[in-house]
């Protein structure tokens, strides 16, 4: 079966001192401190160690032959949003990873598809960056699950999305600088916790501002199965239903109707959970994410899917059936 996995990150092995380049804040760079291996900096503070397969498409791909993954959807990794810097400067920085993904694309246009990262705090040049993104042979845009002091039914952010529908670019949500974390400094609480919160509030914020019922045509996809938004649907439900005053401001539809009009990664991590969002957003809403390279992601992408008892029909519309109509694609293009 033809496999696809829309949720893989990536980030170019040789990053410019963007903090030395613009003279302030405290932009991702990597320490090359052993062969293969990097420190992923903030400023002069250590974030995270990566390893090559993080930036190697050489590495991704005996990765993709051991796991049975035929495509990854490159994105980048959320720390590099930059959504706080200047925006003429996540510009430029947004345009040196996407001018990355795109090269990596084209030299495997069967293997990999990429998703572009803009300057969402400024959605004008967001736009422009989206035009580019298309033309460099990129099929849609990674965002954060906010933009600073904007959720994503933000009116200054509408315009973007509309431009996604016009252009048949299609869009990943992603949590990032998670709610609360200064309240989680132990246990990994911001990445257990925090990130699944920060979904539901995408997913909220899209529903109850109208961009759904807006924009039709936009196709969406949310990461990490849709986080905690399908195990308390039944919560949100009955908040619109008992306090519409509060809860339907801008959009009086039922938040239930929007169910099957956006995908959801399979990152579950658990066959139940994976069972509950197939029936309640539908099997042709669900795609394969693994969040590779990451531990926090599904160690051997599909694997969840492969060792359920699924129908190889079912199967099929999971590994790539969901992913190829959310990115508008044949199959005919990856065989």
């Amino acid at each position: 079966m033809l496999t696809i996995d829309i949720h893989t990150h990536i980030i170019p092995e040789h990053l410019p001192d963007f903090t030395k380049k613009f003279g302030y804040g405290d932009f991702i760079r990597l320490d090359h401190h052993k062969p293969c291996c990097a420190r992923m900096m903030r400023g002069d503070t250590f974030f995270r160690e990566i390893e090559d397969n993080c930036w190697s498409d050489k590495r991704r791909l005996e990765d993709c032959g051991k796991h049975g993954v035929d495509v990854q959807v490159l994105s980048t990794i959320p720390i590099l949003f930059n959504y706080w810097a200047k925006p003429q400067d996540c510009m430029e920085t947004s345009r040196f990873l996407n001018d990355h993904i795109a090269e990596i694309v084209n030299n495997h246009p069967k293997r990999f598809v990429g998703l572009g990262t803009i300057p969402l705090q400024d959605p004008e040049l967001s736009i422009g960056e989206i035009e580019r993104c298309k033309k460099i042979g990129l099929i849609g845009i990674e965002i954060g699950s906010h933009v600073n002091k904007w959720n994503l039914n933000a009116p200054e952010l509408f315009p973007v999305f509309e431009a996604c529908a016009k252009l048949d670019m299609c869009v990943f949500v992603h949590p990032w600088a998670m709610m609360g974390r200064q309240m989680m400094q132990k246990y990994w609480l911001p990445w257990l916790v925090g990130m699944p919160a920060e979904t539901s509030l995408a997913i909220c914020s899209m529903i109850f501002g109208g961009v759904f019922e807006r924009l039709p045509n936009l196709r969406v996809a949310f990461a990490h199965g849709g986080g905690s938004f399908p195990a308390t649907i039944g919560r949100i439900e009955h908040g619109f239903l008992q306090r519409p005053d509060l809860v339907a401001i801008d959009n009086k539809l039922n938040p239930r109707n929007y169910l099957g009009k956006f995908w959801l990664d399979s990152l579950t991590h658990d066959h139940a959970m994976l069972d509950y969002i197939i029936n309640l957003i539908g099997i042709d809403k669900i795609a394969l994410g693994s969040d590779y390279p990451f531990p926090l992601g599904e160690l051997t992408p599909g694997d969840l899917i492969r060792t359920s008892k699924y129908t190889d029909d079912i199967k099929e519309k999971l590994l790539s059936g969901a992913a190829l109509a959310w990115l508008n694609r044949k199959k005919e293009e990856f065989v």
